[in-house]
C-alpha cells in the first residue's frame, strides 16, 4: 500500500546475528558493524592481556574466559576500542553483549556444581562446561568461550605440510647413513631421558614436600595437562595449594609405604650379571638397527642366491657320485664272485692230485 506522499515503506527483515547497539550502530552497514566486532573479538582473543583457558564444552574443546577478567581487559586496554570506531564509547558490559547478540561469544556454565571432596571452594578455571540458558554478560562466576574458529597463523600452516615429511623421514629411517642413525639416536635418548628425569624430580618433591609438611607444591603444574597452552605448559612455578592439608596419620602411612617399596626394589634388584647380559642384548640389537644398509641387504640376499645355487650343484654332483659309485660295487661284486669260483676250481684240483698222490 502506497502512502499520499508517493513513497512506500519496506518492511526489512533483521539478520539474527546483527543486534542493535543505539543511534551509532543503526545507521551503519550490517556488514561494516559485524566486521568491526569481529575485528575486536579477533585481536582480543589473541591479547595476552586476557587470562584465558581450555576447556571441553560439549565434547568440543572451547577457549573461555571470566567476565571480571573481560571487564579489567577492556578498561585496561582502552586503546583496542578504537576499533570499534564509533561504538568505542560502549562499556564492557555493552560490549561482551553485542558480543553474545553477535554470536562470537556464549555463555557457560560449570558443570561440576559441588564443592570436591577435600577442597574448599570451586575451582577458578572448571575442565568442563556447559551452555548458560541466559545469555547476557555477567562478571560473577561466569564464563564465555569463544564460538568463532580462530585464524591460523603462518606456523601452524607451514606444520601441517611438515607433518607428512616428517612422517615419510621416520619411515626412511633404516637407510639413513650411520652417522646420521646416531645422531638421531642420541637426541632422542637424550630428550626421553631428559623428560622421565623431570618427571621423577618433580615426583620425588611433592612427595618429600607433602609427607614432611602436608603442602601440595608441583613444580610445572600443567607439564601433564591436555587442554593447556604451550605457554602455560612450560609453567615451572607452582599454583597456590587451596584443598585441605592432609592427617599426619596418612603422610606417616604413605611415607612407610614408600620406604617398603624402595627396599623391595633394592632387594630383588638384578646382579652385575644380569645386568650385563641385558645390556649386551640391547646393544646387539641397536647395533644392527645401526649398522643395517641397503648394500648389506642387497648382498645379503645375492649371497643367498649363491649358496642356494651351490647347494643345488652339490646335490646334483652327490646324486651323479653316488649312481657312479653303484656301478662300481656291481663290479666289484663280479670280480670278488670269479675270484671265489677261480680258488674254488684251484683247491678241487689240488684236492683230486692229493688223492692220486695216495692211491699210488
Amino acid at each position: 500500500m502506497k502512502k499520499p506522499g508517493g513513497t512506500e515503506k519496506k518492511k526489512v527483515r533483521r539478520s539474527p546475528g546483527v543486534a542493535s547497539n543505539g543511534s551509532n550502530s543503526t545507521t551503519s552497514t550490517k556488514q561494516g558493524v559485524k566486521d568491526v566486532f569481529q575485528l575486536f573479538a579477533e585481536k582480543a582473543r589473541d591479547h595476552k592481556g586476557l587470562v584465558s583457558r581450555w576447556a571441553v564444552l560439549q565434547e568440543t574443546r572451547v577457549e573461555y574466559f571470566r567476565g571480571k577478567d573481560f571487564v579489567a581487559f577492556v578498561r585496561n586496554h582502552s586503546e583496542l576500542k578504537d576499533i570499534l570506531e564509533s561504538d568505542k564509547g560502549l562499556e564492557p558490559e555493552d560490549i561482551a553483549n553485542t558480543l553474545l547478540q553477535k554470536n562470537l561469544l556464549v555463555r557457560c556454565d560449570r558443570v561440576v556444581k559441588i564443592v570436591r571432596p577435600g577442597k574448599k571452594k570451586l575451582s577458578s578455571w572448571p575442565a568442563h562446561l556447559e551452555i548458560y540458558h541466559d545469555q547476557v554478560f555477567s562478571e560473577n562466576d561466569a564464563f564465555f568461550a569463544w564460538a568463532f574458529v580462530k585464524r591460523r597463523p603462518l606456523w601452524q600452516t607451514l606444520l601441517s605440510f611438515f607433518w607428512p615429511v616428517l612422517t615419510l623421514a621416520i619411515c626412511l629411517f633404516p637407510v639413513y647413513p650411520h652417522w646420521a642413525k646416531l645422531l638421531i639416536l642420541y637426541t632422542c635418548a637424550g630428550l626421553l631421558l631428559l623428560i622421565l628425569s623431570l618427571l621423577f624430580i618433580r615426583a620425588l618433591i611433592f612427595g618429600a614436600i607433602w609427607v614432611l609438611f602436608g603442602k601440595r607444591v608441583w613444580f610445572f603444574p600443567n607439564i601433564l595437562a591436555e587442554e593447556a597452552t604451550l605457554q602455560d605448559l612450560f609453567q615451572v612455578w607452582p599454583q597456590k595449594d587451596e584443598a585441605e592439608r592432609p592427617k599426619w596419620t596418612a603422610r606417616l602411612f604413605y611415607a612407610i609405604v614408600a620406604v617398603v617399596v624402595i627396599l623391595l626394589l633394592r632387594h630383588h634388584a638384578p646382579d652385575e650379571a644380569a645386568r650385563a647380559r641385558y645390556q649386551k642384548r640391547v646393544s646387539n640389537i641397536i647395533d644392527d638397527v645401526l649398522e643395517w644398509s641397503p648394500r648389506q641387504a642387497l648382498s645379503g640376499m645375492m649371497d643367498t642366491v649363491v649358496n642356494v645355487t651351490d647347494s643345488n650343484d652339490n646335490a646334483a654332483d652327490d646324486s651323479k657320485t653316488g649312481s657312479e659309485k653303484v656301478y662300481f660295487t656291481d663290479d666289484l661284486d663280479e670280480e670278488t664272485d670269479l675270484k671265489e669260483e677261480s680258488n674254488e676250481d684251484v683247491i678241487g684240483n689240488l684236492e683230486d692230485s692229493d688223492h692220486q698222490q695216495r692211491d699210488l
